[in-house]
């Protein structure tokens, strides 16, 4: 803890009361005086002679001392004088990440491997790799937004990594809807951007790509999305040689990279998958912000009131004296 004035210019002041002692013209009233039609004879009496008169005003010791220490109070009040406390150096990342997941019926196809080799849902498959993407995001902010036949924001923007996690694990296959709106996903995460005052702005979008349920096309919001400084990134899960409604369109999702300035990657598996989000992370390094600051704790009220202390018992005390005299 260090003690510091934020205004030690006031400290000019300290000698003010001196100086306006010192070569200030003194105060001086003017007050009527009774008339007496004997006064010519009491002044002959006495032996004075008539003259102009000056009273000046006795100063008790006290009452001198209480002036100075309560001026002094004022200008170290008016210093402003503070406690600091240790620095304390905050890194904030400089990027908003959103990761938009599909959930319409297509992901809930076992088309996929897990670790052993062993074939899992699609859906599945991307939230185990999708967690411990976000467990790695330390320092970023994530939003999630899920989509099927509608879009929807799953968490807004935060630092809150455990809960954006929490929320992915409750999705469901259908969720939203069987069918797919990439578009629509894309639109939302442009209007969920809007609230970002980074410069690094990322949509990472997972998805079997076949949409079937946009109001605007997939291509259209891809370029609306780059024209506002937005960067795709596409992931297209599934068997490609699967048909109907597992059907997997990964010439969609290349071409919305493409558009949005961002890359277009294809995971069969759990594998695949993780090593596309390290490949994302080495193509946009985290770009942090530090904020250095230092506690303050004002102090100027403990001289304030120190002051008006001091002028409240020298009051007292001299109140107290002129009743005794005059009893």
């Amino acid at each position: 803890m260090t003690l510091s004035f934020a205004f030690p210019w006031a400290v000019l002041l300290l000698p003010a009361p001196y100086l306006v002692w010192r070569y200030a013209p003194p105060y001086r009233s003017f007050s009527q005086a009774i008339r007496i039609p004997f006064f010519r004879e009491v002044s002959e009496a006495t032996g004075l002679t008539p003259k102009q008169g000056a009273v000046v005003l006795r100063r008790r010791k006290i009452q001198m001392i209480a002036s100075v220490l309560c001026w002094v109070m004022l200008i170290v009040g008016l210093a402003r004088p503070e406690l600091l406390g240790q620095r304390v150096t905050v890194e904030k990342a400089a990027r908003d990440l959103a990761l938009a997941v599909d959930l319409s019926g297509s992901m809930d196809a076992r088309d996929m491997k897990d670790a052993d080799g062993k074939p899992q849902q699609r859906l599945q498959v991307v939230k185990d790799v999708v967690e411990d993407f976000i467990a790695q995001r330390d320092g970023d902010r994530i939003s999630l937004i899920v989509f099927g036949s509608r879009a929807y924001v799953q968490t807004p923007f935060t630092e809150d990594l455990e809960s954006v996690a929490t929320m992915l694990g409750d999705t469901q296959v259908c969720m939203a809807g069987p069918d797919t709106a990439i578009g629509d996903a894309i639109g939302l995460a442009i209007r969920t951007f809007e609230t970002s005052q980074v410069d690094q702005r990322l949509l990472v979008l997972l998805s079997d790509g076949a949409d079937t349920s946009s109001t605007m096309s997939p291509i259209n919001a891809a370029e609306i999305a780059a024209q506002e400084g937005l960067t795709i990134y596409t992931i297209g899960v599934g068997d490609p040689k699967a048909g109907g409604d597992d059907r997997v369109d990964l010439g969609t999702l290349e071409d919305i990279a493409n558009r949005a300035k961002g890359s277009f990657y294809y995971g069969f598996d759990q594998a695949g998958l993780a090593e596309i989000y390290a490949k994302i992370e080495r193509l946009n390094p985290r770009i942090t912000e530090t904020i250095t600051f230092q506690p303050r704790q004002p102090l100027g009220w403990v001289a304030f009131g120190a002051g008006m202390l001091v002028a409240l018992l020298a009051m007292i005390w001299l109140v107290t004296t002129s009743t005794r005299r005059r009893t």
